[in-house]
């Protein structure tokens, strides 16, 4: 059974256009509907878990580190959500990151790397992690906790982008 063989930098480069193209949209501020929230995170999370299905050494030990390392980076992704400026623009939810936003990147960043150190020191295979997994579980998390609290401002999302 081949499959499709992805050259790993085009990977890379792939993952980091989406990544650097949601926090420019980001850093000048966009309208907030559901669709932009949760499209980036579903990409690299199905990225992710893609890349793992194809790894044939997995242990349990592996799994139960990556299923805890993205809950960590979900948890930190709310964190981050939390940072996140909402206001009304033009009758809609407009977002924007902050300073505080980009400190708290800092910050999480510090967590998942000693966390993931962490991880390889308890016996999880240093190949058995998935940068596009954790990064778009760190987005969702960050985009649930936008969600919810764009649902609790009284403020209408924005409608989705017709092209």
């Amino acid at each position: 059974m081949g499959g499709i063989r992805v050259n790993p930098w085009l990977l890379a480069a792939i993952v980091a256009v989406v990544v650097i193209a949601v926090v420019i949209k980001r850093m000048n501020g966009e309208p907030v509907n559901a669709k932009d929230l949760f499209v980036a995170p579903a990409i690299l999370i199905g990225i992710g878990i893609l890349s793992l299905i194809k790894k044939t050494d997995l242990t349990g030990t592996d799994l139960t580190w990556v299923i805890t390392c993205a809950i960590v980076g979900a948890a930190l992704g709310a964190l981050r959500g939390a940072t996140v400026q909402l206001v009304d623009k033009g009758g809609v939810l407009w977002q924007r990151y902050t300073g505080r936003t980009f400190l708290t990147v800092i910050g999480t960043l510090a967590v998942t790397a000693g966390f993931s150190v962490l991880a390889v020191k308890m016996g999880m295979h240093e190949n058995a992690r998935s940068i596009q997994l954790s990064i778009g579980v760190s987005f969702l998390g960050e985009s649930l906790m936008i969600g919810r609290r764009g649902m609790t401002s009284g403020i209408p999302f924005a409608p989705a982008r017709t092209r």
